[in-house]
Parts: C-alpha cells; structure tokens; sequence
C-alpha cells in the first residue's frame, strides 16, 4: 500500500501504518495517540504562510488579516460540506486576487463547484474535525451548564432537554463523521487517484479495490501493465510540444470546437488522454458545462496546473487513470473529444478505449465524437534515391564493406514524410472507420486493395519500391452526417459544400499536404525477395492485393501490416512489416 502523504517523521512507521489505514476506513482523526500524530502542513487562507496545525492557521488570520474563519462558519450555522464551500470560497477569491465581501453570506456559497479543493491535498480541508465544535445561541447561552451534583438534583424537565441536545449533538457528529468519510472516498475515486493508494509492492491494481481485498495467491493478482512504457512516454514535455507545434493537428480541433460553439456551450464533454489539457481547455473557452479530463500519464498534473493557471479549473475536472478503470463523476456525456490517432492510424491502440467510453458513457441518441470519422489509404512509391541512399549504402561504408548492417533494415514500417513526387501511381481508400458505430474487433482486419502505377508520375513508374500508408480525419457536427463518403479525402469533403466550408473541419497525413508529426509510414519491398521492376517505359499498371492489420505478438499497441501484391496478371508477392 502506497502512503497517501509524505510523512516528516519518516522513522516512524507505526504511525504511517495507522494514518493510512484510517484514511481508508474513514476512522475520525484526532482518536490517535500523540505519538501516531501526522505532521501536516496547513497553508494560510489569506496568504502563502505555513502552519503545523488549522488552530493556528485560523488564529493568525483572524489577527493578521480579519478573518474569523470559526466566527462566519457558526454565524452562518454551516454544516460539514457548507464548512468546505467555506474554505474553497476564500481560498479561490485570494486566488483571483478578488476582496472578500464585507459579510459572506449562504448565497456566496450555493454554487457547488466550491466543494472542489481549490488546493489539492487541501490540509484544513482534511483538519476539520479537528476545529472546536460550531456554536448555537441553545449550546452556547447562560444556563446551560451544570456540575455533577445538580444534575442529580436538577428539575425533571432541565434534565430532558440536557439529554435531548446530548442525542441532537451524538447524531449531528454521527452526520459529520459519515460525511467526512463519503468526502474522502469521493476525493480517493476521482479527485486523487495519482495516489494509487491501492498498489502492493509496486503491483498495478484496480483503482478504488483496497488492499484488504486482494488475494495473497499470485494467480489472484493482476499482472503488471506491459504498456507502462506507453504511458510513461507521454508524462514529459518533448512530445507534448511536438503535438501542440503541429498547427494541422492542433489547429483542427480548435477550429472545430470554436466555429461549432452551439454544439458545446452547456454540454458535458469527455476528453480521453488529455496531456496538458489543451482540448479540455478549448471545449471550455467554447462553453461546455462540464469537462472532464482523463489521462493515466503523469502529465495530468501538469494539465491541472494549466487549467487552474488559466481559471478553468471550475469547469474542468481532472482525473489520472485508464479509461477503462477510472470513475467519473457523471452517468453520462454528452461529446467525447480525444487525440488518439498513432501512425498509420491505429498503432498505439488508443482508440479502444475511445470506444469504451462510448459504449459506456456517450448518449446514444445524440452523443457525439470528435474526431467523427477516419480513413486509412495506400499509394505505391518508386524512390530509387532513398533505396541508394539509406540501403546500398552500407555496401561501401568508406571503403568498408558493412552488409552486415543491411539485415532486417526491411523489417520495419518507417514513419517519414515522403516528398509527393515518389508517389508513382493512384492512391486508394481501404478502410472506412466511421467512429460512432466501429467495434474493437473492427480494428484487426484484412481487406483488398488496388491501386494502378501511372506513367505520367513525375517518378520513375517501371519500378515498385514499396507503399505508403496515410490516414485522413474528419470532424463532422453530427453522428448521423452522410455527407462523408469512403471514397473522399478530407480535401474532396472540405469543397464539397462551400456554405458549410466554415463549420467543417478535416485534415489529411499524406504527402500531398502540409506535413503532421505523424507522418507517414513506408513499407519498403525487400529486393532481394520480390521484382521491384514491374513495368516497362509509358506502361501504366494496376496493382491489385490484400492489406492486413495484425496483432503484433508482445505488443500489443503495435500492429503487423502484411502486404501482398500483384501486378496485372503476375504472380503475387507479400510481405510482412513491423509497425511497434
């Protein structure tokens, strides 16, 4: 079990063990021994000061600064979760560098985004029970208090209404330490779940399980995520930037999300593998309600800090896990907004995820997905200086001959941005993802192709080095849109309708257009074991195979992509690549 807070005292590790188990049962601080007590570190209301406990946090500033916190939480009678809107009500007015008002009042409270920490890991917040008891005019008036002698003498009447407030009070704790509890599992499931309190000798297990329920059998046990690495990748700042530079990338989603601004205002949106928040933050700016991030990076702390530096941090909800495990805090979204596209499209396997959270979270009536619709296409490439450049060389490496280098260089797909011109015949479409009804064992496939070499190519068209992979992305206003056809690339649907030309929003990967960090991926052709020569002179040629997306074995974000081809009436040739 991981601790849920860095301890000052790190030797004592009786103290840790009990703090933690508390926190997970719910148990009310303050029952501990001295000697069990956690140091915390709870930040001034009015400043950026420290305090060892909320008593003299509270007292500094209420003589520093005014502020008689204990004062406005028994003069407007605030229960626990009104005691917290409090807390975050003040904490985000110095946040905003806004005056208090004069007298606070219930009204600056009803808004429950105030239930939200405005800190994270919010020290006072976790010390309330640990503040005096709220006082009433009944509790705290003349009267009221008596010794041990004449309560045995006291009026029959006196003594009803001492035991009447004395089971009024065992009931309001009773309350308060049920709701204590219900805050932290809240905070625990959505709110805070990088702390994976729920790990066990660095073993990955289901967010929210504790480890009391888990089976000492190591068949029991879940086995460590193999796409660790995957995760792990995206937690530093290089590829983030690489992505937000990618103006075709980025620029397609803004312009998406802010010309369709009546698609968004008012809506909940889902936005899976967040980063640094860069779409959560575009669909806000846009009007949506309600957004939640999810990321199972660590870079989801860096988008948290991003949205709360830009004051949307009452709009946008930040949770870190995978899809598929995370809780959120709603039944139901109303978009699903998500980068997930990998090279050729589908590597990375990111996109089934996306699909989890349709089926289990998108409304299925209206619901909509942004990206809406993608296509995968193939073009056969002649590049006879690329083959002399990064294949023949190792023929003669300085008067070296290095052929031992050559070995497996056919074996991997390789992402490169391709000039157009060695594309030396037509391109075509062979697959069609329509992204609001396509099903996870969609994305393994096996599907013919054809293409034809052209003599007028502005490359040598006699010879077939490889093919080149590609994809194009569309963002259509509505689920049901049938303007979108297989057979067009997102320069054909973008001019298909010039009244609609502002709303509409496509891009495309290939080589034809401005160039994307995704590139696009080439399957070179072993010419040691296929004919490379296909053609004569002025001869144009039809290509015609099969094209294969397999499961990679021990990758499972990768993908095998089988080839195989036949020109005219010739013998067919295949070949398998690595894309992982």
């Amino acid at each position: 079990m991981s601790e849920l807070y860095q301890r000052s005292n790190s030797g004592d590790d009786t103290g840790s063990s009990s703090d933690e188990g508390e926190w997970l049962d719910g148990s009310i601080p303050g029952e501990e021994e001295d000697d069990e007590q956690e140091t915390v570190a709870v930040i001034s209301l009015c400043d950026d000061r420290v305090f060892p406990d909320a008593l003299s946090m509270i007292t500094y500033c209420k003589e520093k600064h005014g502020l008689d916190f204990l004062g406005i939480r028994d003069r407007l009678q605030l229960d626990f979760y009104g005691t917290i809107k409090l807390i975050n009500f003040i904490r985000q007015k110095v946040h905003e560098g806004a005056a208090l008002p004069a007298e606070i009042t219930r009204a600056d409270l009803d808004d429950d985004r105030y239930l939200k920490p405005v800190l994270d890991d919010d020290a006072l917040i976790l010390c309330l029970d640990d503040l005096p008891e709220p006082k009433s005019a009944a509790a705290s008036g003349p009267g009221t208090s008596t010794t041990a002698g004449e309560s045995a003498t006291a009026d029959g009447p006196q003594v009803d209404l001492l035991l009447q407030k004395n089971a009024a009070l065992q009931a309001e704790l009773e309350q308060l330490t049920k709701q204590f509890s219900n805050y932290r599992l809240a905070v625990q499931q959505t709110l805070d779940q990088r702390w994976q309190a729920d790990e066990d000798s660095g073993d990955a297990s289901t967010p929210g399980s504790s480890s009391a329920s888990k089976s000492p059998s190591a068949k029991d046990e879940k086995p460590k995520d193999d796409s660790a690495y995957y995760f792990e990748s995206y937690a530093h700042n290089d590829i983030h930037e690489v992505m937000l530079k990618d103006a075709v990338r980025t620029d397609a989603y803004r312009d998406f999300i802010y010309h369709n601004k009546d698609l968004f205002a008012g809506k909940v949106v889902l936005d899976i593998g967040c980063g640094t928040g860069i779409l959560s933050m575009f669909c806000a700016k846009a009007g949506a309600k309600q957004v939640i991030a999810v990321d199972n990076s660590e870079i989801i702390n860096k988008a948290r800090e991003n949205i709360f530096n830009n004051g949307l941090d009452g709009v946008i909800t930040c949770i870190k896990g995978k899809m598929e495990e995370v809780i959120l805090p709603v039944k139901q979204v109303d978009i699903i907004v998500s980068e997930w596209m990998g090279y050729a499209l589908l590597y990375e396997a990111m996109l089934p995820s996306v699909i989890y959270a349709r089926d289990k979270y998108l409304d299925p009536v209206n619901g909509l997905l942004v990206p809406s619709h993608a296509s995968i296409w193939v073009a056969p490439v002649a590049d006879p200086e690329f083959v002399t450049d990064h294949i023949d060389y190792w023929q003669d490496v300085y008067g070296f001959n290095m052929k031992a280098m050559q070995d497996g260089i056919y074996v991997d797909a390789r992402p490169l941005v391709m000039p157009k011109s060695t594309i030396c015949g037509t391109s075509n479409c062979f697959r069609f993802l329509d992204l609001h009804t396509i099903k996870t064992e969609d994305l393994y496939f096996k599907v013919d192709y054809e293409v034809a070499m052209q003599s007028s190519s502005p490359t040598d068209a006699t010879r077939l080095d490889g093919f080149l992979l590609w994809f194009d992305m569309f963002f259509a206003r509505s689920r049901n849109d049938s303007t979108i056809l297989p057979t067009m690339t997102a320069d054909e649907w973008l001019a298909s309708d010039a009244k609609k030309k502002e709303e509409r929003v496509a891009f495309t990967t290939g080589p034809f257009n401005t160039e994307t960090h995704w590139k696009q991926i080439l399957l070179l052709i072993d010419d040691k074991k296929a004919t490379v020569e296909v053609a004569a002179a002025g001869e144009d040629k039809k290509i015609k195979g099969e094209i294969t997306y397999g499961a990679a074995d021990g990758h499972h974000r990768g993908y095998d992509v089988k080839v195989s081809w036949a020109v005219e009436e010739g013998a067919s040739q295949e070949q398998t690549w690595k894309l992982h």
